[in-house]
């Protein structure tokens, strides 16, 4: 009998191998089917996701070889294999930065309303008449960071070679130039942030994200790269990520209440690994707005941003002061003040203090908005809101404000607010914090 058992061991092993493996080939194919059903979150859970997500584990798809063996043809066409929305997306897929099926389409806005905005406005090009003028213009490449996407139709920015202030090269923008895709980078229980340690164990970019302790850490703000970082070819990082925290809910249109992102503190310098001199003196940009931490609200600004209401209404209180359109720098890294800052149930709408500053995102969006230079809300035009709608080729509104756009896509544009939010004959929300009008 222990002859017969020995004898069959080899054998049964090999058969245990095979159940093994088929059982872990079963498991990824599920987690990822689960992922790409809608489930991005617990796929990178803060670090790095399942190898087969992103790479072929086997031979190179269709006979082309790629970087890394990328399932994309390039890293920004990878990560849109899941980070596009398909057909009928409806805002509950919050992870979603690109909208799908919206290229040269009159009319139809892109769907996507996360704070960093949708590459799909990339895709849209508007001409109009304007007033004195032959023809005006908004090229799609004009709303902000082009990254390069082969498979999906992005591509280069055309008219600029290298980031304004900086030295990146446009031809190599892509979603891994701002994000780390293996999410190295990770802020320890003191607050630290580094590229290696203590392991990684969820994403801390939420509001109901968990802390870390003693023996691991949390992803930074939306897996960002930081110090020593390459970026591209030649340009390495010089700052970590900010402090920031998002609340859960994000993707989401603000018609009743704003999607409030907690910016703690380092934005702008984020920025400068790839914008370094942009507000440097000196540079031929001295004229460029204040930002980061040099750009502290003053005493006026703080108390014209808490009673700006709209044009003409100064009667705010610094209680309900927030909007999402001109968010502001808490001037805190606090993750427990952060957390229970950030919101979309318009539980804490309180505006800006003297420790508050401005930064890039003040007024511009990470990824791409409907208005140039990423923009939060159209700059190149006298009035946003006009006779009480926003101003559409559809609704009357002069071409020289309608600028192309219908009142639909200039409504998904300003994220779903209500124009009766704003003044019958709303100016620009430079005005939240100046006031001038």
């Amino acid at each position: 009998m222990l002859t017969t058992c020995l004898k069959r061991t080899p054998a049964r092993m090999f058969a245990i191998r095979l159940v093994v493996i088929a059982s872990i080939l079963l498991w990824v194919n599920n987690s990822h089917a689960a992922y790409l059903a809608g489930n991005a979150k617990p796929f990178h859970n803060g670090g790095t996701g399942e190898c087969n997500g992103c790479h072929s584990t086997g031979a190179v798809e269709s006979g082309v070889p790629r970087r890394g063996n990328l399932l994309g043809s390039d890293a920004s066409s990878t990560c849109l294999r899941c980070h596009q929305s398909t057909e009928g997306f409806q805002h509950d897929e919050p992870y979603q930065v690109a909208t799908s099926g919206i290229t040269l389409v009159e009319g139809i806005a892109p769907r996507n309303l996360t704070p960093g905005g949708d590459f799909g406005w990339l895709k849209k090009n508007y001409r109009w008449s304007g007033e004195g003028r032959d023809k005006e213009a908004s090229q799609g490449e004009r709303h902000g960071h082009n990254i390069v996407a082969a498979d999906y139709g992005y591509s280069a920015d055309t008219r600029l070679s290298i980031a304004p202030g900086g030295n990146f090269p446009s031809n190599s923008l892509s979603c891994i130039s701002c994000h780390d895709p293996h999410g190295n980078y990770r802020r320890s229980v003191d607050g630290t942030i580094s590229n290696a340690g203590k392991p990684i164990i969820a994403s801390g970019s939420y509001n109901d994200s968990p802390d870390p302790d003693g023996l691991s850490t949390v992803s930074v703000y939306r897996m960002l790269a930081g110090k020593g970082y390459q970026g591209a070819p030649g340009v390495e990082f010089t700052a970590d990520p900010p402090a920031a925290v998002a609340p859960s809910a994000y993707n989401r249109e603000e018609s009743s209440t704003d999607t409030r992102v907690a910016y703690g503190s380092g934005v702008s310098e984020w920025c400068s690994n790839c914008h370094g001199s942009i507000h440097d003196a000196g540079t031929g940009r001295a004229t460029q707005h204040p930002s980061g931490k040099q750009g502290k609200l003053s005493a006026e600004v703080t108390y014209n941003y808490n009673a700006y209401i709209s044009s003409g209404n100064l009667n705010g209180s610094s209680a309900t002061a927030y909007n999402s359109l001109a968010p502001f720098e808490m001037g805190t890294d606090e993750y427990s003040v952060l957390k229970a800052t950030a919101n979309s149930n318009g539980s804490n709408k309180s505006g800006a203090t003297m420790d508050s500053n401005v930064m890039c995102l003040s007024c511009h969006r990470a990824h791409a908005s409907g208005w140039d230079s990423s923009m939060r809300w159209n700059v190149n035009t006298t009035f946003i809101v006009y006779d009480g709608r926003y101003p559409g080729t559809d609704n009357g509104a002069p071409a020289a404000i309608a600028q192309g756009r219908t009142s639909a896509e200039v409504k998904m544009a300003m994220y779903g607010k209500k124009a009766s939010d704003f003044a019958v004959y709303q100016r620009s929300l430079c005005n939240k914090c100046h006031a001038k009008d």
